[in-house]
């Protein structure tokens, strides 16, 4: 079975762009206790600034090694800041690139502390939003340029880039699995990948499974695995298994057969529902997923080949319902 782990922010952040917050956001500490509290979960995730610091490095490395759990990732918070508007490492405005990437270099130090191996670069505003009015071939050679000086100086992390196709920007940079590929082979250093995000990888219209594939061949750049669920049109974080259900299993399938070893981890911002249940709930989800893949590869390897839908939605329908 896999490890997995959560997004420490999931137990507590729920504003977006019409209400400040649905919920009392708890603070750092309160939403640590809560998350440790969820079956299964033997990693968290911490959001740079946010939850992790260079004042409070040391106090959250205790916290955790009390609660006996990995730090999995450190999210640095280059999409939630003003000055990071219009972009931090690929900004037009040379003093702001160099602030991102001092910013990223920071965290990266950060995870060094925490023993943590992995920096998730979800770059949101890493994009553009109207026509004419960007270089695009510059900009990406601003992206390339300083996320290979992050890899290089850290050569003992992985950084994991996060693609979504939209949102804040109307454009993103890392948008699909496809370009991030690209973006994480440009700078040459075999220690940048991908992460997958499953909401996003949703309503950029890819089958994610399939997204799997793409990153074995490119050379086993699948670093990191965020799991959600949305209706297909907008990244709406929801329960795993609450929309979808084929998807999970092709994608579990695939994750056992390229040889995925790292952490499946939960990001899905429960606005209206209780956070710790939400968040059990999906692992649950994926755990049943997970199994019903364990106890029936063989078959599942044999359907594949087969290319008949047909036996294939029968045997969906059996592993699902037993019908």
């Amino acid at each position: 079975m896999y490890k997995y782990s959560v997004i420490l922010g999931n137990l507590g952040n729920t504003c977006d762009r019409f209400c400040k917050s649905y919920k009392d956001n708890p603070s750092t500490e309160e939403m640590l206790a809560r998350a440790v509290k969820i079956p299964y979960v033997d990693g968290i995730e911490l959001v740079g600034t946010w939850d992790i610091r260079p004042d409070n490095v040391k106090e959250m490395k205790k916290r955790m090694a009390d609660y006996g759990k990995t730090c999995v990732s450190i999210i640095p918070d280059v999409f939630g800041v003003q000055l990071y508007g219009k972009g931090s490492i690929t900004s037009s405005d040379p003093a702001i690139r160099q602030h991102g990437l001092d910013y990223l270099r920071q965290m990266s130090e950060v995870a060094l502390e925490m023993d943590c191996k992995i920096l998730n670069l979800w770059m949101g505003q890493e994009g553009y939003d109207y026509l004419l009015t960007t270089n695009y071939d510059r900009k990406r050679d601003w992206l390339r340029d300083n996320t290979a000086a992050l890899a290089q100086e850290f050569s003992t992390l992985k950084f994991a880039l996060e693609y979504k196709p939209k949102e804040p920007r109307n454009f993103s940079y890392h948008a699909r699995m496809a370009d991030t590929l690209l973006a994480a082979i440009e700078t040459g250093c075999k220690n940048v990948g991908v992460c997958i995000d499953t909401g996003h990888g949703f309503y950029a219209g890819e089958n994610v499974a399939e997204a799997v594939v793409l990153a074995k061949r490119a050379g086993d750049l699948l670093f990191h695995m965020h799991f959600n669920d949305n209706h297909g049109g907008w990244d709406d974080d929801m329960i795993v298994g609450s929309v979808h259900s084929t998807i999970y299993l092709d994608l579990l399938y695939h994750l056992k057969k390229t040889g995925y070893a790292g952490w499946l981890s939960m990001d899905q911002y429960p606005y209206r529902e209780d956070a710790t249940e939400a968040i059990a709930e999906s692992i649950s989800w994926v755990r049943a997923f997970e199994q019903i893949v364990e106890e029936n590869f063989a078959e599942i390897e044999a359907l594949v080949e087969m290319n008949d839908a047909v036996a294939t939605s029968k045997f969906v329908r059996k592993v699902l319902f037993a019908k």
